[in-house]
């Protein structure tokens, strides 16, 4: 069964530590994530990950379809062993995307701050129940420039140019 995954995205320009101290911004969770892409097209995207749970140090493989581009996209994941993850990692041979990932609770909601190590690139989402919501949405100026819309920022993009770059 597919969900739909609508989301808006931003360039964060700096972490908003000032935010965390005056309490505004509460830290949930923080990860590690490796993630590596198996099959990529115009509209669809295949990929596996490697998350570390930095608190618990809870350690999760997940495989993930994702059909779609910009706001909304539909999404399955599941969970799989770390001896599939392995296998599939090792099969293909690509330099995983690796980056951090803080949850937070901002303003009653829940945005993730995804920080790249390969790329200077530190990204905000907000998830939302449907489009409207989406598109009502008043960012605040710290989240920094929208770019839902722009492929160039997409993780997969970023992940093809490390593939260009380590094969050099």
């Amino acid at each position: 069964m597919m969900s739909l995954e609508i989301e808006r995205k931003f360039l964060l320009p700096a972490f908003p530590s000032a935010l965390v101290e005056q309490a505004k911004l509460h830290l949930v969770s923080e990860q590690r994530i490796e993630q590596t892409y198996l099959a990529i097209d115009e509209n669809q995207e295949l990929r596996v990950r490697r998350i570390v749970d930095l608190g618990s140090g809870d350690v999760s493989y997940t495989h993930t379809f994702k059909l779609g581009n910009g706001l909304s996209r539909e999404e399955i994941e599941y969970n799989i062993s770390e001896s599939i993850y392995e296998q599939i990692v090792k099969a293909f041979g690509f330099v995983p995307l690796t980056k951090n990932r803080i949850t937070a609770e901002w303003d009653g909601r829940i945005i993730e701050i995804d920080t790249y190590d390969q790329i200077e690139l530190s990204v905000l989402e907000v998830e939302f129940d449907s489009v409207e919501a989406a598109n009502a949405f008043q960012a605040p100026e710290w989240f920094g420039v929208d770019i839902s819309s722009e492929r160039k920022y997409s993780n997969k993009k970023v992940w093809r140019e490390l593939q260009a770059s380590t094969t050099t």
